[in-house]
């Protein structure tokens, strides 16, 4: 008699704690990279952190692809993910009517660089020296630059644009505003609150979409 369904079951166990153990490695990694930087934080450390062994963090993923996997998680809630539109970050958003839209968009962002923008700043100095996470910082922009192409897009759907903006440079600006980068300067460094932060943001987006004189 061939005995499908255990082996199914232990396969799907399987994966299902390989998938467990991925996670808990990958949280590790964040809290250690945000608060210890990335040549600092060993293969080590984070297997302590996890509670594994390095030989497990070894096999689950490199150090770079680490830190790559902790911003994508900490940001959007999803790892490698193409687009914005694909993230728990954009869950539900297009099918929100066009009076709550637009201020959700910018909630939704807003929070998320609030979780990642110190891994954003952590990714953006091994950039520098590892070529690994260079060439996922140049794919994480091109993604980031299209997504905002495709919010211009939407926006003008719904008509919460002007027909008269430069959709290139509009995307290029929303690209900025809503950037860790720009969290991280305003809140973090020059001490801004959440909340005038938010509402800044709100008024330079609006102006950014709005027709020129």
């Amino acid at each position: 008699m061939v005995e499908i369904a255990p082996r199914a079951y232990r396969s799907e166990l399987r994966a299902r704690q390989a998938l467990e153990t991925r996670e808990r490695i990958v949280s590790a990694s964040a809290r250690l990279f945000a608060t210890q930087g990335y040549q600092a934080t060993t293969i080590a450390a984070i297997a302590r952190e996890a509670g594994v062994s390095a030989e497990t963090v070894k096999t689950t993923a490199s150090k770079a692809e680490l830190l790559i996997a902790a911003f994508e998680v900490t940001f959007s809630g999803s790892e490698g993910a193409e687009t914005l539109a694909d993230t728990e970050v954009a869950n539900g958003l297009l099918d929100l009517p066009d009076d709550v839209f637009l201020d959700t968009v910018l909630t939704q962002i807003t929070t998320a660089n609030a979780r990642g923008h110190g891994l954003w700043t952590v990714l953006l100095g091994a950039a520098l020296s590892d070529p690994v996470v260079d060439e996922a910082l140049r794919r994480i922009l091109e993604h980031r630059s299209a997504d905002y192409r495709g919010l211009v897009s939407e926006l003008r759907r719904r008509d919460l644009a002007s027909p008269d903006i430069d959709d290139s440079a509009v995307a290029d600006a929303l690209s900025f505003l809503l950037s860790p980068e720009s969290y991280q300067q305003l809140v973090t460094q020059s001490g801004w609150t959440s909340e005038r932060y938010a509402e800044w943001l709100r008024r330079a987006v609006h102006a950014e979409i709005a027709a020129r004189s």
